[in-house]
């Protein structure tokens, strides 16, 4: 944001040939900086403070590591510093434009809504579009890179992989995490000894999930049969049960319980789960993956939204913006996990390809940053806008977002830096 060329608190020009690393830990501020200073070109670590004096009331002057500064920025100019052999340390002392002080106060605001709101018309289209690229395919990463460490986890069970990512989508956010601790205690191999019964598919996963007490007042014959039977698979496999208070119903529909989540689950399982070869199969096709989730609730669940409540007929399939979800959540982060895995770069276009055929999700995030002004034609875009809010806006990391970033930028072009 300063620009590459400063002049020294002693008149002296000093060009910024690289900013050099930032540094994370102890030490000084940036490593592996290179500077010019008149003829000589520097390389070593750069420290940053708002008062010079800071340097001393942080103990520098004590610690070996900061001899190795080359330059001092500091936002006031009010000490000169020495290393330990007594060579003055160059320091350069900036300040900024009142825009840009008040523009950084208003993105820095704790508000729950799209800080920089008012400031988006400022910005390109080019500069947008360009931004939420980066952005989608930042999170279509992110997504990847948790399918992979539960890849690494099963020991390189592509299937198996499939289940928990599968089960973590049905939570549909509110209960992904239940679901997918749930998931991770079912050895798959249990499961498919017993595919060829739903009874007991529905006995293992609703025991596991934590579901099924006896001691329950639940006058329900399927509800207790289910329990004896769960005691006895438990027994004979050594299955411990989750905890049943991690589920959560607050603003949950009947359709949405995790009940009938569980119950669909168990459906995919009932003859064997070959779930991840039927999503590759699909090569990112919409129509294709979307006939995966064409699964209808049979029996039991076709009339109960949990055990012991009848409420006659109740949904047997999932609406269109659930399977909306699953392809966005689980097909297309799928597709790309694997193509990253085998290092089929082609296959990982399959899965952009499907969050462009797809519509745009509809939430309150995504709702906020049209308001603002940002065009959401698909879901490579509502992904991006939810990768901004989520990483980069409740993280208040106004200065990593290339928002903020540039909209900062265009107040200290507009106006004149003083150096000093």
């Amino acid at each position: 944001m300063l620009g590459h060329s400063l002049i020294l608190n002693d008149g002296r020009q000093v060009k910024i040939i690289n900013p050099g690393i930032l540094n994370e830990n102890s030490g000084p501020d940036f490593s592996g900086a290179k500077v010019r200073i008149g003829e000589t070109v520097w390389v070593g670590n750069v420290e940053i403070h708002v008062k010079a004096s800071d340097w001393y009331r942080h103990n520098h002057d004590k610690d070996p590591a900061y001899d190795g500064v080359i330059l001092h920025v500091v936002a006031i100019d009010d000490k000169k510093i020495s290393r330990n052999d007594g060579s003055l340390i160059p320091q350069v002392g900036v300040t900024f434009p009142e825009e840009f002080y008040r523009l950084y106060l208003s993105l820095a605001d704790k508000i729950k809504d799209v800080r920089c709101r008012y400031h988006i018309p400022r910005l390109s289209k080019i500069s947008i579009e360009d931004w939420l690229s980066s952005l989608a395919v930042e999170r279509m990463q992110q997504k990847s890179k948790h399918i992979l460490s539960i890849h690494e986890w099963t020991q390189g069970d592509w299937e198996r992989t499939c289940f928990i990512a599968f089960a973590r989508a049905l939570g549909f956010g509110l209960n992904s995490e239940p679901f997918e601790m749930m998931a991770r205690t079912l050895p798959i191999n249990i499961l498919a000894h017993h595919s060829d019964s739903i009874f007991q598919i529905e006995s293992i996963l609703f025991g596991q999930a934590g579901m099924l007490d006896m001691s329950q007042h639940i006058f329900d014959e399927y509800y207790q049969s289910l329990c004896r039977e769960y005691y006895f698979l438990a027994r004979k496999y050594g299955l411990r049960p989750l905890r049943n208070d991690i589920w959560k119903y607050s603003k949950t529909r009947p359709g949405n319980f995790p009940h009938r989540r569980i119950a669909m689950l168990a459906q995919y399982l009932y003859g064997g789960f070959s779930l991840m070869a039927d999503i590759i199969a699909t090569k990112g096709n919409e129509e294709k993956a979307r006939e995966l989730f064409a699964m209808d609730l049979d029996g039991y669940w076709k009339t109960h939204y949990r055990f012991g409540d009848e409420n006659g007929k109740a949904p047997i399939s999932l609406t269109k913006g659930s399977e909306d979800l699953l392809l966005i959540n689980l097909v297309a982060p799928l597709i790309y996990a694997y193509s990253a895995y085998t290092g089929d770069y082609e296959m990982g276009e399959q899965a952009f390809s499907l969050w462009s055929d797809l519509d745009a999700e509809r939430n309150t995030f995504v709702r906020q940053w049209q308001a603002s002004g940002i065009v959401c034609e698909d879901a490579m875009h509502s992904q991006a806008l939810l990768q901004l809010r989520k990483t980069y806006c409740d993280a208040d990391r106004c200065l990593d977002c290339r928002f903020g970033h540039t909209l900062l930028r265009k107040t200290i072009k507009s106006s004149t830096v003083k150096s000093k």
